[in-house]
């Protein structure tokens, strides 16, 4: 697992666009701003670019890789075409599925079981249906916390732009695998529930 992963708080940027198909974002150091990771959908097809563009943008499929600033890989989000529920694989730096998120049916915010590559449940992903805010918790404790950052009035009227800010509690170890798929879960928020 790479390093960077083993880092407590990220700044996740999405790429201004007014008219985008792909999906793009930068992971920075929340104080420095260095940019620390860079996540791309470089190979959309025709039919999922035209979609992108419909209402039917939240049912396309998505494969967002993610690397360090060096161009090595980090992990891999992708999805294949989803008609009601979301089913998002999450893939470290050797291609291998970590786990995935399984979206629940009639979710007021938005929620995911978070569950590992044998398909056992390690945590739930809930939103607060009154605001961007969400968090990666079971029964007994809370792991994570993402939550938006605004960007000014002028750039959520007229963009599709969102910032992140993601919070990975002490109590998820470093190498630990669950922080590849927090890290890849503030993807796929954006791409399944808030676009």
């Amino acid at each position: 697992m790479n390093q960077l992963l083993n880092r407590n708080v990220f700044f996740v940027k999405e790429h201004v666009g007014i008219f985008k198909a792909a999906n793009n974002f930068d992971i920075l150091d929340i104080e420095t701003s260095e940019v620390l990771m860079t996540c791309r959908e470089d190979n959309l097809g025709f039919f999922t670019k035209l979609f992108r563009f419909s209402d039917y943008k939240r049912m396309t499929p998505f494969h967002i890789e993610v690397k360090d600033a060096s161009g090595n890989p980090v992990l891999t989000v992708k999805r294949g075409f989803s008609l009601i529920l979301s089913k998002v694989d999450v893939l470290d730096e050797n291609n291998q599925l970590v786990g995935r998120f399984k979206q629940k049916f009639f979710s007021i915010g938005g929620k995911f079981d978070v569950l590992d590559a044998s398909d056992n449940i390690l945590c739930t992903l809930k939103g607060k249906w009154t605001s961007w805010d969400f968090k990666f918790a079971t029964e007994n404790d809370e792991f994570a916390h993402v939550s938006k950052k605004w960007a000014g009035l002028g750039k959520e009227l007229f963009t599709t732009a969102d910032n992140y800010v993601l919070n990975i509690f002490e109590n998820v170890p470093a190498g630990d695998s669950k922080r590849i798929l927090i890290l890849g879960a503030v993807l796929c928020i954006d791409m399944v529930l808030k676009e």
